[in-house]
């Protein structure tokens, strides 16, 4: 009888590299006529304390085989350390089934079931050598599908006995997120006081800007007692949804200022040009889709047949709405340049063109941290600290935050309206010399 084919173990492997540890540590999951050599459920950082409880239900196999060995199904730990070791074990015997591997931490096979028709089985596991682990369930007999209730748990142990559901690098989430919401709850206090302080040079953009801050501090909040909850209890409670709306309402406010800003949009011009238009009519629907991929790869996690498929969705779209925000403003800088040939306004329109490559360096240098320092960060990082990709992450955004509303805040006088007849001249001999091209 032949055992996993290796391509399909390489792929199970390979997602359980990639995959974060997941959010709700305990689980109920419904597998249905599944055929998959390998399922991968959970992905957790253990502490010498670590627990695992497996409750399986509701079993049934079927075959094209006749004579079945139940030993040849059954769930096991897979430690980071041990994956490539697996791969080459199997490789060098492709007929091995990985639940015979020295390298995994086997929890049980069908062996272990109860006798039909409860076909069950409920146990829990302590993992004494800490480390994270990814659990997976093996299928070795080809053509072969299963379907069954299956219910995780995985935790760590408190110095006071309760249960932490959070990885052992995701347990000072909470705190970290709560730290991140009352920063930007000063922020919103602040934004508002200078806008009430500089009424006449208040710009609809400016109302639109405090929006987003308000988003951003509501969606740090929701996520600070979502993980509060999934730490204490091993569900959201709820609180995942409102994290998800709010993350939702952030992400679409973000990209939609940072376009109109790109634009000059109530500062340079109250309209919006067909193309800007159009880069905003596809930026927005894509977020959307972008937001659903998200929502689908964490609250569903990587057993789904199609979680890949969800992830490379959610990146293909994140790439291209990074590139698409990216356009306004180097239209509206070719724009600047273009007309300071003509109008006579050098001060002006170098002001103007200096704020807006300075603009499009801080997106840039954003969008390149966020989306591949932190993923860079999340992949190096010891199991221990998975917690620095995130307290990177928020640092780095409050900081583009801050820069991009220092830049385009509301006074009386700022760099777009520069005026001085003393620096036409100078002005005007830097814009000979300085292309600004991008």
């Amino acid at each position: 009888m032949t055992n996993l084919p290796l391509v399909p173990l390489v792929i199970a492997v390979l997602v359980a590299a990639l995959v974060s540890p997941s959010a709700a540590e305990i689980r109920t999951l419904t597998i249905s006529s599944d055929n998959r050599p390998m399922i991968l459920f959970e992905k957790f950082g253990f502490t010498h304390t670590g627990h695992v409880s497996i409750r399986v239900s509701h079993v049934s196999v079927t075959s094209k085989h006749p004579d079945i060995d139940p030993s040849r199904f059954g769930f096991f730990l897979l430690s980071e350390e041990s994956l490539l070791q697996v791969l080459v074990e199997i490789q060098q015997n492709p007929q091995l089934c990985v639940l015979d591997s020295r390298y995994i931490t086997h929890l049980f096979n069908f062996k272990e079931l109860s006798p039909p028709p409860q076909a069950s089985f409920n146990h829990s596991y302590p993992v004494s050598a800490p480390n994270e682990y990814s659990l997976f369930f093996a299928n070795c007999v080809p053509e072969t599908t299963v379907s069954m209730i299956v219910r995780t748990e995985v935790y760590n142990l408190d110095p006071d006995g309760s249960h932490d559901y959070l990885s052992a690098g995701l347990t000072n989430l909470p705190s970290l997120f709560s730290v991140f919401f009352l920063a930007y709850l000063v922020f919103v206090g602040f934004w508002v006081y200078l806008c009430y302080t500089n009424k006449r040079s208040v710009h609809r953009i400016h109302l639109l800007m405090g929006g987003l801050l308000l988003m951003k501090a509501l969606n740090l909040i929701c996520a600070a007692e979502d993980k509060h909850y999934v730490k204490v209890t091993g569900t959201a409670h709820g609180w995942d949804v409102l994290f998800y709306i709010f993350q939702f309402l952030r992400v679409i406010l973000l990209f939609t200022v940072i376009v109109l800003i790109g634009t000059g949009w109530s500062f340079l011009k109250p309209f919006l040009q067909e193309k800007e238009k159009k880069v905003l009519m596809i930026v927005i629907p894509l977020q959307v889709l972008a937001n659903v991929a998200s929502i689908v790869i964490g609250e569903t996690g990587p057993f789904i047949k199609d979680w890949v498929t969800w992830n490379q969705i959610f990146l293909l779209v994140d790439i291209i709405c990074c590139c698409a925000i990216i356009f306004p403003i180097v239209w509206s800088i070719r724009s600047l340049r273009e007309t300071s040939k003509t109008d006579g306004k050098a001060a002006r329109n170098l002001a103007k063109l200096t704020l807006f490559r300075q603009f499009y360096v801080v997106v840039i240098g954003y969008l390149y941290f966020t989306r591949i320092v932190v993923f860079a960060l999340k992949t190096i990082a010891a199991y221990k600290y998975q917690w620095v990709s995130n307290a990177a992450e928020e640092t780095v955004s409050l900081a583009f935050y801050m820069v991009m509303f220092y830049m385009f805040r509301p006074v009386e006088r700022n760099e777009y309206f520069i005026l001085d007849e003393e620096e036409e001249e100078a002005a005007e001999v830097a814009l000979r010399d300085e292309e600004f091209e991008l």
